[in-house]
């Protein structure tokens, strides 16, 4: 004789709400990406650093067009022939170049340099206190991201991002509550 079951079988809760694990899964990506972003050009600067986007190629092939550089203040006096530097060039101080040391004259407290793919060093040597600093790493493609996160335009789109990401996860949320709620 076959025993019947006093109770129905109990379902198994592996039940998922597909709608809800696609918005917090997508809401999660869109704030991780914004997080991703800003990681290599905001955490360098509270460590001491200023970060500036190569544009042109007189340092390649060891610094290509598009890397970031990440200079730290260091006196002029300590930087050493073949160190790679950041100053303020020519006569437009608002002009930022990143080129090799080929000599450092203590006694005229200037520097000479080189761009790696120029041929002849450059015209004018580097007074101290043109000096930015040395550079202690470069990363490839991160300067393309440089004008876009830190323009006022980058910034909105990067807010707005992090926003949608937001509202992906609270509307996750809703639609778990509400799928719970149902059961």
């Amino acid at each position: 004789m076959r025993e019947r079951p006093l109770s129905k079988p109990v379902k198994d809760k592996k039940n998922h709400n597909w709608p809800a694990f696609l918005c917090n899964s997508f809401g999660m990506a869109l704030i991780l990406l914004v997080i991703l972003l800003c990681l290599p050009l905001t955490v360098p600067r509270l460590l001491g650093y200023e970060i500036y986007g190569i544009v042109s190629g007189s340092m390649e092939p060891a610094i290509p067009v598009g890397s970031a550089v990440y200079a730290k203040q260091v006196s002029p006096r300590e930087i050493a022939v073949g160190e790679v530097i950041v100053f303020y060039g020519g006569h437009d101080s608002a002009t930022i170049i990143t080129h090799r040391t080929v000599g450092n004259d203590q006694e005229d407290q200037e520097l000479l340099t080189k761009g790696d793919a120029n041929a002849d060093n450059d015209m004018l040597p580097i007074a101290y206190h043109n000096v930015i600093g040395r550079v202690e790493l470069s990363i490839p493609l991160i300067g393309y991201l440089l004008p876009f996160v830190s323009g006022t335009a980058g910034k909105i789109y990067l807010a707005g991002i992090l926003g949608a990401g937001v509202l992906f996860q609270v509307l996750g949320g809703r639609l778990k509550e509400r799928s719970d709620a149902e059961k």
